[in-house]
């Protein structure tokens, strides 16, 4: 018996369907069926994930996808949604909830509670198609001073490996296996036109990829998936995974029906076999443990390539930026409690972590406060939406961000939230390899440059309006942030005043 009712239903419009069959044919979780009888087309409301595929390419736009009006009896304690969570634990699986694509529960957004300043009169402002506006930056270990040769010119280089950007994004961890090949070939393609990186996700280098190693970040995490001399010798740069925003203090899990192929062979696992990498590295228990995992990829990599942690945020996340600083690593990245995943428990995803742009103040303050920011950049991701989002968050301190959903979005996802079962209707969160064929690199990797591009071009008009020309200038410049709507410790946390003041 079925206790749940379908979230979404299919509505088709009979005297504009022509019973073409492309809905049928377009869906991989098989919600459309032609019934010979009836001698039309039907659907199964139960197997729709709302991903907009069938209603993209009905060619008569004879179908809609709305949300069921079906409500349990009003209970503001016991919700419709908890309920049928639990009629699907109880009555179906019997297992771990899991969602995809980041945590999507009515709590505060503060991206949208910070507001710009603008230049007016005393501080002119600045025109960014007319005037040289600085979008590069340099991710790694700064030095203290300037240093100079014996005819008093300053020395432009120092020993320090740093990763160049020409603009402060980079596409988040999104592992092969998780995500499809021709999804990773559209990230390494336009991290190299537009002069940044993307990062492998813990699931190894496909081989076709290698050609993209000065644009690469390798991924190291607890399963140690993929991970050898050649590997570590591709990329720019190696970042490991402590945890990720989606699910802190879980690891990873992808399933043995995606573990094949190419898959399997980039993973080094055995085909069909889970691949499960555990919580906690169990050569890691300490930030001594984790400095000496720093120092032997640094010596495994004669000191070239920056070493970047990545960690969930979580409370007491300035703690443990001082003691990453402090363990040699070069870059440090945060990921909030919003940040997107393939698959992750439910009650994890939206219970735990903290939002990342709390985490990000507090982490950026300890850091100036204890005198050792200029010894590590910090990179944030967790649902960096637009441009505005982008630019808060150089504000309050970051060096450059991350994105992974917005990533995906400009692939053609539409957030229909199912990726663990595989079936991405647009090829993205897929194996399947008529699904994955769906997305055609070619034109995947212009639309992730088409946004990369757009939003530089959004942040020097924002810089320029505020009468800055360089993103260096900007990093940190809380003075150009205010809030709206926020409590004192909200404003205190995040160092910036009240709208007004």
């Amino acid at each position: 018996m079925n206790y749940i009712y379908p979230e979404y239903e299919i509505v088709r419009n009979y005297d504009k369907c022509i019973g073409c069959r492309v809905c049928e044919r377009q869906c991989a979780n098989e919600a459309h069926y032609f019934d010979e009888d009836c001698n039309k087309m039907l659907c199964d409301d139960m197997k729709c994930v709302n991903c907009h595929r069938c209603v993209t390419l009905c060619p008569t736009r004879a179908l809609k996808i709305v949300k069921s009006d079906h409500t349990f009896k009003e209970n503001a304690n016991w919700r419709g949604d908890l309920i049928n969570d639990l009629y699907r634990q109880s009555h179906n699986t019997g297992g771990v909830l899991l969602s995809s694509m980041g945590n999507p529960t009515p709590l505060p957004v503060y991206w949208d509670r910070i507001l710009l300043n603008a230049s007016q009169v005393t501080n002119p402002s600045i025109d960014p198609l007319r005037e040289p506006m600085e979008t590069r930056t340099y991710l790694g270990k700064k030095p203290d001073k300037i240093e100079k040769d014996e005819n008093g010119n300053i020395i432009p280089k120092h020993k320090y490996p740093q990763l160049e950007l020409e603009t402060p994004i980079m596409f988040s961890a999104m592992s092969f296996g998780s995500i499809s090949l021709n999804a990773h070939k559209s990230l390494a393609r336009a991290a190299e036109e537009c002069g940044i990186f993307y990062n492998t996700g813990e699931g190894g280098l496909h081989k076709d990829l290698y050609k993209y190693g000065k644009n690469t970040i390798v991924q190291v995490a607890s399963g140690r998936f993929g991970v050898h001399s050649s590997y570590l010798d591709a990329g720019a740069a190696i970042e490991i995974k402590i945890g990720q925003g989606a699910k802190p203090g879980i690891g990873g899990h992808l399933p043995g029906t995606k573990n094949v192929g190419e898959v399997s062979a980039t993973r080094m696992t055995p085909e069909g076999s889970d691949a499960i990498s555990p919580a906690p590295h169990h050569d890691i228990y300490s930030i001594e443990d984790l400095r000496q995992l720093i120092f032997s990829l640094k010596e495994a990599t004669n000191y070239t390539k920056p070493v970047i942690v990545k960690i969930a945020a979580v409370h007491n996340a300035p703690a443990i930026a001082s003691g990453i600083a402090r363990s040699g690593a070069d870059v440090l990245v945060l990921d909030g409690f919003r940040g997107g995943t393939g698959a992750a428990p439910t009650r994890i995803r939206d219970n735990v972590g903290i939002p990342i742009e709390l985490a990000l103040a507090a982490v950026d303050q300890r850091l100036r406060e204890e005198g050792i920011r200029s010894d590590i950049s910090v990179v944030v991701g967790g649902s960096i939406r637009s441009s505005a989002d982008f630019f808060k968050a150089i504000a309050l301190g970051a060096d450059a961000v991350y994105i992974g959903t917005a990533a995906c979005l400009a692939l053609g996802c539409h957030l229909c939230r199912s990726c663990h079962a595989g079936k991405c209707n647009w090829g993205i969160a897929t194996q399947r390899p008529e699904l994955v064929k769906r997305l055609n690199p070619d034109m995947g990797y212009k639309h992730l440059v088409n946004l990369v591009h757009a939003w530089t071009h959004e942040l020097k008009e924002i810089m320029g309006g505020m009468g800055i020309n360089s993103v260096e200038s900007l990093r940190g410049n809380r003075l150009m942030l205010r809030g709206v709507g926020l409590n004192e410790k909200e404003l205190e946390i995040l160092g910036i005043k009240h709208a007004g003041e």
